[in-house]
């Protein structure tokens, strides 16, 4: 079995978590809601369940349908890898142009659904998240901060007790935290600075990622 070096992998993940932040912040600036980063989005959801304000009904729907759409996407993700452990054999450059599509489709949809959009942003999130595989033991996951921060604040405690740690432990949450914390950057730079259409630059950057990956998988490691 083909095997990729572990810097390539957490190179791959901070990428991704560049690309998932940024379609992330360009959500929660047009609309309050979140593609990805759902935990506060779900513990508002009583709020506004209960609430007469439309509103707060809006945010409600939408929501619904990025955690919908969030499930949906890793349970396909599962249904197409099924398996945690990176293997040069599973299509992952497929899927992830298959995620650019799907962002490129909710960039069409959001001009007469926000809801609908953010729901196949939803859907692209958590088939990206579900991707995760192991990093010397490690997952890596790449749509949202909690679990990276928790690992990162835990290694550091370990470390100032005076434990004996590799270094990458405490630099795989830190670098796909940082990797996280640009692209939310770059994501309001496009959306506040430059009004750039954000939702379909993502889409065309993570379609070309996908083929690029495919193609040096098949020439690069494959063909060895």
């Amino acid at each position: 079995m083909h095997q990729v070096a572990p810097r390539y992998i957490l190179l791959g993940g901070c990428i991704l978590a560049f690309g998932a932040s940024f379609v992330n912040v360009g959500f929660l600036l047009r609309t309050g809601a979140s593609a990805s980063h759902l935990t506060g989005d779900i513990s508002r959801l009583a709020t506004e369940l209960v609430s007469d304000d439309p509103i707060y009904r809006q945010n409600f729907f939408m929501v619904c349908a990025a955690t919908v759409g969030f499930v949906l996407g890793a349970l396909m993700s599962g249904l197409l890898l099924h398996h945690p452990q990176l293997e040069l054999e599973k299509p992952y450059g497929r899927i992830v142009s298959g995620i650019g599509i799907l962002l490129v489709g909710a960039f069409w949809v959001e001009s007469f659904s926000v809801t609908g959009a953010i729901g196949i942003a939803g859907f692209a999130c958590g088939l990206q998240n579900a991707l995760a595989t192991k990093y010397r033991g490690s997952v890596l996951r790449t749509t949202h901060l909690t679990g990276l921060l928790t690992d990162l604040g835990v290694m550091l405690g370990m470390k100032i007790r005076g434990h004996t740690l590799e270094n990458w432990r405490i630099g795989v949450p830190l670098f796909l935290s940082l990797s996280f914390f640009v692209g939310a950057v770059c994501g309001a730079f496009a959306v506040l600075k430059f009004e750039l259409p954000w939702l379909a630059i993502a889409g065309v950057a993570y379609v070309l990622g996908g083929l690029i990956w495919s193609v040096v998988k098949r020439r690069i490691w494959l063909s060895e």
